[in-house]
């Protein structure tokens, strides 16, 4: 049975604590804080693309791996353990309060296929051809709201990034950016991801000309992604004149339930 959207609402049990809301650059904003009581209280966002905790307990300790062969059992420890887990991946994922938007992009819906509708499936293959089968999974998936083909894209970027990545799970920006064209989402319009972790989408969305807004749980990754986003920012007109800043960064603190 396909899942039905069910309207997003203030989610009155969240801590009522103080949440911190940074403006980065005109139609660049970002918020620490739980999306289910910071997205309800967003006006004009027209798409959520976003790459949500799945529900799997992952063990972000990724020195464990030796990259999946004998050659290279030699490296197992080399990785980076980034700690602690990801936020809200210790229970089933529930995508059901993001369906309601036109244009919507969830990438581990393999996890949590049985909660969505059919739609669209969008496929990141991760490596070489030759490598397949060769240590962990070869491609991710993304459901997509509408339709029902199956798209694929190759992108090897980020296995050069394992030593740089900020995040256990980070996307690389060129893939978020794919996934907002197969969404058809226009330039100029608002992406709202609620899981921001490393900030990949947002600066898709920068380089595409395209307005973002991120909402990020964890104190330390929000931290990492916002010094990202604004080294991003900083290059200027190097992505087609879009990430320039726009106006000075405002920095605001705000309390749910405050005036």
């Amino acid at each position: 049975m396909d899942a039905a959207p069910k309207t997003l609402e203030l989610d009155k049990d969240a801590p009522r604590r103080s949440m911190q809301r940074l403006v980065l650059a005109l139609g660049v904003e970002v918020w620490l804080g739980d999306c289910m009581a910071i997205a309800p209280t967003l006006q004009g966002v027209d798409a959520i693309i976003s790459d949500p905790p799945y529900g799997m307990k992952w063990d972000t300790n990724l020195a464990r791996f030796s990259g999946g062969d004998a050659a290279s059992v030699k490296k197992r420890g080399s990785g980076r353990d980034y700690g602690t887990p990801i936020e809200g991946d210790d229970k089933p994922f529930d995508p059901s309060p993001w369906l309601a938007w036109e244009k919507v992009v969830l990438f581990g819906s393999n996890h949590f296929g049985a909660r969505l509708p059919v739609g669209t499936k969008l496929i990141w293959i991760k490596r070489n051809d030759e490598a397949f089968g060769s240590f962990l999974s070869d491609a991710e998936e993304a459901w997509m709201k509408g339709g029902h083909g199956i798209y694929c894209k190759r992108d090897l970027s980020i296995t050069g990034e394992a030593k740089t990545r900020i995040h256990p799970t980070q996307k690389p920006v060129p893939l978020m950016a794919w996934c907002m064209d197969k969404a058809k989402v226009p330039e100029g319009a608002t992406v709202l991801d609620p899981y921001m972790g490393s900030g990949s989408t947002i600066i898709a969305a920068i380089r595409t000309g395209r307005k973002a807004i991120g909402i990020e749980k964890d104190p330390e990754h929000f931290k990492n992604a916002v010094e990202r986003i604004k080294n991003e920012l900083a290059q200027g007109d190097l992505f087609l004149g879009h990430n320039v800043q726009g106006q000075p960064r405002r920095e605001a603190d705000v309390a749910m339930g405050e005036d």
